[in-house]
């Protein structure tokens, strides 16, 4: 019998976290977190590893509490204007095995209310790793449009993040993927409702998205000299 983790009592949860945004609220609602957020997360997670396995070898759905895939709730504010010290939204990254050695694209699951979304690839990568997925574009173009660029990908996900307004210096302005190679961040993805985030569909939802963007992934491994 397919398994439901989430319940409309988990979004209900990250609406009155948005509005109680504070360490004494939360110490008092924890116990909220823990069981309509937290532990069927985790649930999930763990039922994603043979899923995911079958995707790529490569990948990991970590159920562990701490240093797995599921995000701390906890916000870190060091360096940020915004002070409020929780996320109102609960993610999972599923992440390749040497995620340590090196910048790797993941497969990413976000549950917040009004925006629940699922996808995968690199976002906000830093300069080095930048550059080198923008000069395996550009040297190898046609593996992309297939992956990308296919009819089935385009109906139905989305690039997300910014683009450079003009071609990235040192690119040929005239390179017939160079819309592809202003992009700031290469990952994608697309959203669903509430709904379906408290319905039994929420996990093979997740690895039906996952398997068809994880031509996306395998290229993007290969740009940057991982297995897939």
């Amino acid at each position: 019998m397919a398994e439901t983790y989430f319940t409309p009592a988990t979004l209900r949860f990250l609406r009155d976290l948005a509005a109680h945004n504070n360490r004494t609220w939360f110490k008092a609602q924890q116990a909220r977190y823990e069981a309509q957020v937290r532990e069927p997360y985790l649930r999930l997670i763990a039922d994603l590893q043979a899923p995911l396995a079958k995707i790529s070898p490569h990948y990991r759905a970590d159920p562990r509490k701490v240093g797995g895939s599921l995000f701390r709730i906890q916000r870190d504010t060091r360096f940020s204007g915004d002070k409020q010290p929780y996320k109102t939204w609960a993610g999972a990254r599923f992440f390749h095995e040497r995620r340590r050695e090196m910048p790797a694209p993941s497969f990413y699951l976000h549950i917040q209310p009004g925006d629940c979304f699922a996808g995968g690839g690199v976002w906000h990568p830093e300069a080095p790793t930048l550059k080198r997925i923008r000069d395996f574009l550009a040297d190898n173009p046609a593996t992309w449009k297939r992956a990308v660029h296919a009819k089935a990908f385009r109906e139905r996900f989305e690039m997300w993040g910014e683009r450079l307004t003009r071609p990235p210096r040192g690119y040929d302005p005239a390179h017939e993927l160079i819309e592809d190679l202003k992009l700031k961040s290469f990952a994608a993805g697309a959203g669903f409702p509430d709904k379906l985030a408290c319905s039994a569909e929420l996990l093979p939802h997740a690895v039906d998205t996952f398997r068809r963007i994880a031509p996306m992934i395998d290229y993007l491994c290969a740009a940057l000299d991982l297995e897939f």
